[in-house]
């Protein structure tokens, strides 16, 4: 299909969006108003009729999974050659690969580690209780806040006078220390990945220059959730050329606790004078009703760009709201709903969306759909593989047998606690640069005793022997029974003991550790039948690790399978995602909206959630909400969300509520529910 004929499928504000190359442009992108294809077919455009070489576009996005789905689009209208070097990337990809091309300016050596948000956090536990004794809440504190400072691109020497008050100033002290240890580990976290190339394009002319000549048209979705620090990288990366589109909706900015700013939509018309707003306003994916609905909830925040989403899908049903004595009642009435609902249409499970404002809403619901043997998929679970205990019996093994990998090594030098500190760290990972070798092979050498006290150097030597002489007894003998054996010889069970907040979490720590071992032991009895005869068993261990860190990528892409199960997820995980009937539980005041916001007057941000709730849902919506909730073992009452006095009144459809409800389709309901279940038993 030609890129002329793509055009003709789309509608004229669509076409509008796609055309205009020749200044920036905003996409104000409603709920369902076909925004991925807008972008796919201007990259498609750009190449195809205006001859821009794809190797000078980037279009960023925010999840792997988005920037997944656009490659594979664009793939479809750019063959061969013609979408050679195109970038479609997440924005921590994009800002990787500056990283990586600049890393002689940035003072980096190649190689260097990207910190996990674990990793980082068992620095920042290092580095804080050289002060005193701290709690995870207080880790996480200056984790939260170290990453706000980064996200608005205030730096460690900048931290102290912008705290607030006493907690803040502590959190910048450990901020400059922290970003220290970063260096010498020659080591970024997450955060850095967009800080970094900003801070250098905003003081390296010649880093500027060179980006700017390979980024000649960039394109941005989900631009209401960039942040401080992203929003700089288009700008600068963009500058006076101003060749750029971003799309977004501020009615679905739901990221404020990440650091989105949806003034970001307004500071652009100010940055760029010349901006034209472009709206789509037609929805593919839900009735009028639905619409409607969204519309009148979303009209109480206020605008900078008035929109109204409409639809030629047709009126579709009424809104259902389903009032219901308690939570387990309405967890129940969901369930079995649900049931009924797919016999009688002959739906299919998937067809079926849970969504809720926490995760905790989910476990009676999960009881009861287990009750009536309805497959379902939980979403936001954690997975195996990104547990901390599994992370580091995973460092272990890495380090193992591959002595270089100096991400484990850190990991792991002093888990159990070996009064290994920062400080010795930090010194350590400067000797190995200077040395150019190994962490590990620096332990080794006879120099580091001019860097080191003895002590210090006496718990290194004694680190590398522990592990040398594991590594010896898997080349001799029984290479699991070996690694079985250093669990136990480091005692990792009374750490786990040591820093869990009870001991059945301890014990279910262990267990999954446990786990971990039997799977390594079971994928090393799978060998491949093409496998050497002559491999030792330590061979059969390292390539059995590496199909253990593999099957992690595979099982985290086969969390977004396909399979024929109800969907429960939190409102927030909802985003980008439809289905054709939607039930939206715990319309109650102190829920949606929830109590923290109504404390601290971030109630439009809960509207906007409702919204994007709302506006998932295809062709049926209910709400429900209880009466009373149980909250430290005692039931409470609750009151409705003031949200339902803000739909119209006119298409909502009340059960349980005597002033709102009609007797005659109470009674028809009943029989409807009497039916299902007679032919499901028949």
């Amino acid at each position: 299909m030609s890129i002329q004929q793509r055009l003709v499928r789309l509608n004229p504000r669509q076409q509008e969006a796609v055309r205009y190359i020749d200044g920036p442009c905003l996409v104000l992108a409603g709920a369902g108003s076909g925004k991925t294809s807008v972008i796919t077919t201007k990259i498609a455009y750009l190449v195809q009729e205006c001859g821009m070489s794809a190797r000078r576009i980037a279009a960023v996005t925010f999840t792997n999974k988005a920037a997944r789905e656009m490659k594979e689009r664009v793939g479809q209208m750019l063959k061969g050659k013609q979408g050679h070097g195109l970038t479609v990337s997440t924005f921590h990809t994009l800002g990787l690969n500056i990283i990586r091309g600049e890393l002689k300016a940035l003072g980096y050596k190649p190689g260097f580690s990207l910190f996990d948000p674990e990793d980082a956090k068992a620095l920042l536990r290092d580095l804080m209780n050289k002060d005193a004794q701290v709690d995870a809440d207080q880790i996480n504190r200056v984790q939260g806040q170290i990453s706000s400072w980064k996200n608005d691109l205030v730096l460690p020497g900048q931290a102290l006078s912008h705290a607030a008050n006493d907690d803040e100033q502590y959190a910048a002290r450990v901020y400059e220390a922290y970003v220290r240890h970063l260096k010498a580990y020659n080591a970024v976290d997450f955060d850095d990945l967009i800080l970094l190339p900003v801070v250098l394009l905003r003081d390296d002319p010649e880093a500027l220059a060179r980006w700017r000549r390979k980024i000649h048209y960039m394109l941005v979705d989900e631009y209401q959730d960039t942040n401080v620090s992203q929003y700089r990288l288009v700008q600068m990366l963009m500058g006076e050329r101003a060749t750029f589109t971003v799309v977004g909706d501020d009615d679905q900015s739901i990221y404020a606790w990440r650091g989105a700013r949806p003034e970001n939509l307004v500071t652009l018309g100010e940055d760029f004078p010349r901006l034209r707003v472009i709206k789509l306003e037609q929805n593919y994916r839900s009735t009028g009703t639905i619409l409607r609905a969204a519309n009148t909830l979303i009209s109480n925040n206020p605008h900078v760009y008035d929109k109204t989403l409409w639809s030629e899908m047709g009126q579709g049903e009424a809104i259902r709201v389903v009032v219901n004595r308690h939570e387990e009642a309405e967890a129940e009435r969901v369930a079995s709903e649900i049931l009924t609902r797919r016999i009688k249409e002959r739906a299919e499970w998937r067809d079926f969306a849970v969504l809720y404002r926490g995760n905790f809403q989910a476990r009676l619901l999960e009881l009861k759909l287990q009750h009536y043997q309805i497959p379902y998929k939980l979403s936001g679970g954690t997975s195996f593989f990104s547990r901390g205990e599994i992370k580091d019996a995973m460092a272990y093994l890495r380090l193992l047998i591959n002595p270089a990998d100096d991400n484990a090594f850190l990991r792991i030098v002093n888990i159990p606690r070996r009064e290994i500190g920062p400080t010795t760290l930090e010194k350590l990972a400067n000797y190995a640069t200077e040395r150019e070798i190994a962490l590990f092979a620096a332990c080794r050498e006879l120099g580091l005793a001019e860097q080191l006290p003895t002590r210090a150097v006496e718990r290194l030597s004694r680190f590398i022997h522990f592990i040398e002489g594991v590594r010896d007894r898997m080349d001799r003998g029984d290479a699991l029974a070996a690694i079985r054996e250093m669990m136990r010889e480091m005692d990792y069970e009374a750490w786990l003991y040591q820093n869990a907040s009870a001991p059945t979490i301890a014990e279910r720590r262990m267990a999954n550790v446990w786990t971990l071992i039997d799977q390594l032991e079971k994928s090393m009895n799978r060998e491949p039948e093409d496998t050497a005869s002559t491999d030792t068993e330590t061979d059969s261990v390292e390539s059995a690790i590496s199909r253990l860190v593999l099957r992690d990528i595979l099982e985290q892409q086969a969390e977004e399978d396909d399979s024929d199960r109800v969907q429960l997820l939190t409102m927030h995980a909802s985003k980008g995602l439809e289905f054709p009937h939607v039930y939206l539980m715990g319309l109650e005041e102190e829920l949606l909206p929830h109590r923290n916001a109504i404390e601290v007057g971030t109630v439009e941000e809960e509207r906007r959630l409702a919204y994007v709730g709302i506006t998932r849902a295809r062709r049926t919506l209910t709400l429900t909400l209880a009466r009373q909730r149980k909250a430290y073992g005692e039931l409470m009452d609750c009151t409705p969300s003031r949200f339902l006095d803000e739909l119209p009144d006119a298409d909502l459809e009340w059960e349980g509520r005597a002033d709102k409800e009609d007797p005659e389709k109470k009674q028809a309901r009943g029989k409807d529910a009497i039916a299902g279940l007679r032919s499901l038993l028949g």
